[in-house]
């Protein structure tokens, strides 16, 4: 271990040791190297009261404090004396802990005793030296080359998996193509293994590429530049267990085999994505390219993440839990304002909440979700959003196995009458879920009773007595629409969707003309808008101002106008004066006003 003295060096046999030597192992280490003979060890009563508390927090540097103070009494009366003094802390004092009034108590102890300090703590060092105090300081920290576990990370390791009395055992290969095999040729000791965590938790506290994630004695989660590391000791577990990850390739999109239409979709079409697949199939490497290959076109992304592993360039932030929330983290997030984020791993219902906010909130969503179904993405949402808000947080799902895209559903919303049901009186709000390759229907989820179910369909093949059928209808609807849609529901009816100006048309006076209709082809006709409202189109202009877009709709001041795009209904409002409405161009709702403008399917009805 490297010493530095900070001048003022003594022959004073009295030493007083603060909290942050007894935690670096200094003392024990010195006596080992007979480096420290014949000294009295003075150890306040209010440092021992210090660690004990952190250790009853759980936290690792309490535990590592009280080992050192029970290692260097193993060497009493052989080498050193150790003598307690001092009194226990005021509550006041415990209170002012963290404001440097222990380290003021311990120079103090040292005054008084005429000892010399023994510091890692290089601003107690400095302090102890103005106020005249011996000190001598030791640079806590010094990084090594290679630590022990590096050396048993070889570059095909994907997981390094170790416990006491076993043999330490590495996942080799990549995913869905890996193999275990046995690292070293002993059983490995708790001593090993304590030796281990002791280095990862040193680098954690010193290195800046080290995080300690999640804090505690018993499981421990730390984040040492690409490596995830697992600790976990008595009683959580049934013996101290270390447990190594780290991606093995990092990725970009062009590294998959996408179709062109998928490519299409992410880098147009959708901004609630969620990426699921089983444990260790790539989830993250995939979103993690998503988030480089949106960060490349030009966009501000971000991530949310715990522990912060995802493998991704300098110019995207990776955000933790902030105050141990990520509710905390999306209030940050939403002053940042970035256009995408990443959020690895969706697990709690509190992460979906947060991620549901966020993406109405008008923030593009990328979510890595466990599922050993692509539907079962969707199933994890239900109850912790609303059924018809499904479709508006999450539209694509994209299923990875063993690092492969497999399957990609995309998600709608609509009103109709569930597959399989007849009467139209049961028409419900239904989600749509379609692979998006072929664009087949393979479920549908809607609300029925007091229950929200999945049930799978099976589209069946139009047969051609149907399609002479349709054919024969669509002949005579032309006549009053070009673009109408037709749809056999059943044997006996036939649902025609037209423009909203046509229906009075085909129709007709008393219901004369669609009468004629149903009675020359022989089946029940029921009339739809294709866009659902009972106004009438009417013509806008548009121009943008500050913050707002503004719609100029002449003569139309007092009514109310709907918006859509396409055929889906955006918003409601009323026309103000000089015939003008305002929209925010950061809503939600101006994202989608703009979007449809770019477009051209935006329409006015009033």
């Amino acid at each position: 271990m490297k010493i530095e003295n900070i001048e003022n060096k003594t022959n004073n046999k009295k030493i007083v040791p603060d909290t942050s030597v007894l935690i670096a192992g200094v003392l024990s280490d010195l006596v080992q190297k007979g480096e420290l003979k014949e000294a009295e060890i003075i150890i306040p009563e209010f440092v021992v009261e210090e660690l004990r508390a952190q250790a009853s927090k759980g936290r690792e540097i309490g535990f590592k404090g009280l080992e050192e103070i029970k290692k260097i009494r193993a060497f009493e009366k052989d080498l050193i004396t150790i003598t307690k003094t001092g009194r226990r802390q005021t509550y006041e004092e415990i209170q002012l802990a963290k404001y440097g009034r222990i380290d003021a108590l311990i120079m103090d102890v040292a005054r008084e005793q005429n000892a010399i300090i023994y510091t890692a703590d290089y601003v107690q060092a400095l302090v102890s030296e103005a106020e005249g105090i011996p000190t001598r300081y030791f640079k806590s920290y010094e990084k090594k080359v290679t630590t022990k576990l590096e050396e048993m990370l070889t570059k095909d390791t994907m997981s390094l998996h170790m416990k006491e009395g076993t043999y330490a055992m590495a996942k080799k290969g990549k995913p869905g193509n890996f193999e275990l095999a046995k690292v070293g040729d002993h059983l490995l000791t708790a001593e090993e293994l304590e030796e281990i965590i002791k280095e990862i938790m040193e680098a954690a506290r010193n290195e800046d590429d080290s995080f300690v994630e999640v804090g505690g004695h018993s499981a421990s989660v730390v984040q040492h530049g690409n490596v995830r590391i697992a600790i976990a000791r008595p009683p959580f577990s049934d013996g101290i267990e270390v447990t190594a990850v780290r991606p093995v390739a990092k990725l970009t999109i062009d590294d998959y085999s996408l179709s062109e239409k998928l490519k299409e979709r992410i880098n147009k079409g959708c901004e609630g994505i969620v990426v699921a697949g089983p444990p260790g199939s790539g989830k993250s490497t995939f979103a993690a390219s998503i988030a480089e290959f949106y960060e490349k076109k030009g966009k501000i992304v971000k991530t949310m993440e715990s522990p912060r592993d995802l493998q991704v360039g300098p110019e995207i932030t990776q955000y933790t839990k902030l105050k141990g929330k990520f509710e905390n983290t999306a209030d940050m997030l939403l002053l940042v304002r970035p256009d995408y984020t990443v959020f690895d791993e969706v697990r709690k219902t509190e992460d979906f909440t947060v991620f549901a906010d966020m993406r109405l909130a008008g923030i593009g969503m990328i979510g890595v979700v466990h599922a050993s179904e692509p539907v079962d993405a969707v199933q994890r949402f239900m109850g912790r959003v609303e059924l018809g808000m499904i479709p508006h947080v999450l539209d694509t799902i994209i299923y990875i196995e063993a690092g492969q895209v497999k399957r990609v559903l995309m998600l709608s919303l609509t009103v109709r009458t569930p597959t399989g049901m007849t009467e139209a009186d049961l028409a419900r709000p239904v989600v749509e879920v379609r692979n998006f390759e072929s664009n087949n229907l393979e479920y549908e989820i809607y609300s029925y009773g007091e229950q929200t179910v999945i049930i799978p369909v099976k589209e069946e093949k139009e047969s051609g007595l149907r399609r002479l059928a349709k054919k024969q209808i669509m002949d005579e609807i032309k006549r009053f629409d070009h673009s109408a849609e037709v749809e056999i529901t059943s044997d006996d009816r036939v649902t025609v969707k037209v423009s909203n100006d046509i229906i009075p048309k085909i129709i007709g006076a008393k219901g004369k003309t669609v009468t004629e209709l149903e009675k020359k082809i022989g089946m029940h006709i029921d009339i739809v808008p294709k866009v659902k409202t009972l106004g009438k189109e009417i013509s806008f202009r548009s121009d943008e101002t500050g913050a707002y877009i503004i719609f100029i709709v002449d003569e139309r001041t007092g009514k109310v106008a709907n918006f859509y795009s396409g055929e889906e209904f955006l918003f409601s409002a009323t026309v103000g004066k000089n015939g003008q409405i305002r929209v925010s161009k950061y809503s939600e709702v101006g994202h989608a006003v703009i979007k449809g403008l770019l477009k051209g399917e935006l329409k006015v009805f009033v």
